[in-house]
């Protein structure tokens, strides 16, 4: 029997992404990693990390440096009991400068890739499995693999790519969290949905059943005369199954419109699930301005903020040449000059914050 299995980014799921890691102590766990890690485990599932590493293609870090990295992420998560199955990354990238690894890959994401040979490999049943991460490269891999997808739905602040491309057609994942420890209890209640429609799975089988059993014993047999099959009342006819007992899955959908789409759903929640379900819309919307109110430190956002500092020093140092009784122009294209080459630098260090 196969395996099931959590695929996990590595990047702003696992571990704090300042940019472009490339050294083991750059590694730090996100709250709540470990504790998740370990009950994923718990629930039966193997733990595999799939992360694209195009750092090695762009020269910014080699594969001897990226292994002892992933070692200093499972050295910290063994300190805290969690551990991982395996790790699978893809170096490649069309627009590296290290020529061995410059071209096109199917196993960089959003290409399924690592997701089909870890299951190759590890005997994982995809349909069993979930694939989960921040950004929509981990939701359309995951869905082209053919696993359940849930995307980390990271506040704008800290979103590496633009919102736009966040979501593009086809992509949309299965279940959003605002981190990794809500998206254990997103699988830990689809797994108690499915064990609940699986229970009532019998009961559908037995009324499909009984109309054509029923119409067995009335036929009529070869002994019997014409007369007494005439004689015999007529067998009643099948009556069709139960339509609300069967499972939503094998039912053939039909276009419904947005009303009654809205209608079904109000009739689906419980009254009593309300008050909580605006609780947890709550405690989502808080978290979320807490973390724009205190963003994470970086090495790259600091120097950023010097360089605009320096910037408007060399304005007003050029504002001060212009009103000087014995203004010289050569002094005022200087400062101009600096202005601009460090507010360059100040758009490069974003950049490069912000890149992945």
């Amino acid at each position: 029997m196969s395996d099931k299995a959590i695929f996990l980014d590595r990047d702003d799921t696992l571990i704090d992404d300042p940019g472009y890691i490339n050294h083991p102590e750059q590694v730090k766990l996100l709250d709540g990693v470990p504790s998740a890690l370990i009950q994923f485990k718990k629930l039966g599932y193997k733990l595999i990390v799939v992360t694209n590493q195009s750092g090695v293609a762009h020269g910014i870090v080699t594969e001897k440096v990226l292994r002892e990295i992933h070692e200093r992420l499972e050295q910290l998560l063994a300190e805290k009991n969690a551990y991982l199955d395996r790790i699978y990354y893809c170096p490649y990238h069309t627009d590296g400068v290290v020529q061995k690894y410059r071209k096109e890959s199917n196993c960089r994401k959003p290409s399924p890739g690592m997701l089909l040979k870890a299951a190759d490999e590890m005997d994982i049943d995809l349909e069993q499995s979930w694939c989960i991460g921040n950004s929509s490269r981990d939701i359309e891999a995951g869905r082209k693999a053919g696993c359940k997808t849930i995307l980390i739905d990271m506040p704008p602040s800290h979103q590496r790519q633009p919102a736009s491309s966040m979501s593009p057609a086809g992509a949309s994942p299965d279940y959003k969290a605002v981190n990794i420890k809500e998206a254990v209890n997103i699988v830990k209640k689809y797994l108690r949905t499915s064990a609940g429609e699986q229970k009532q799975a019998p009961a559908v089988t037995t009324n499909q059943t009984e109309p054509v059993s029923q119409v067995a014993e009335h036929v009529p047999n070869a002994a019997e005369s014409p007369a007494q099959a005439e004689a015999r009342p007529p067998a009643p006819e099948p009556q069709e199954p139960d339509i609300q007992r069967v499972k939503p899955e094998t039912r053939p959908k039909e276009p419904q419109s947005a009303e009654r789409k809205m209608q079904r759903t109000e009739r689906e929640v419980p009254a009593d699930k309300t008050e909580e379900m605006l609780g947890a819309i709550l405690g989502q919307l808080k978290s979320m301005q807490r973390a724009e109110m205190f963003g994470e430190f970086s090495v790259m956002r600091l120097l950023a903020g010097i360089m605009q500092i320096l910037v408007l020093f060399c304005l007003l140092v050029t504002v001060w040449f212009l009103m000087s009784p014995e203004r010289r122009d050569s002094s005022v294209f200087i400062a101009l000059g600096f202005a601009v080459v460090l507010q360059l630098m100040t758009l490069t260090f974003y950049i490069m914050q912000g890149k992945k």
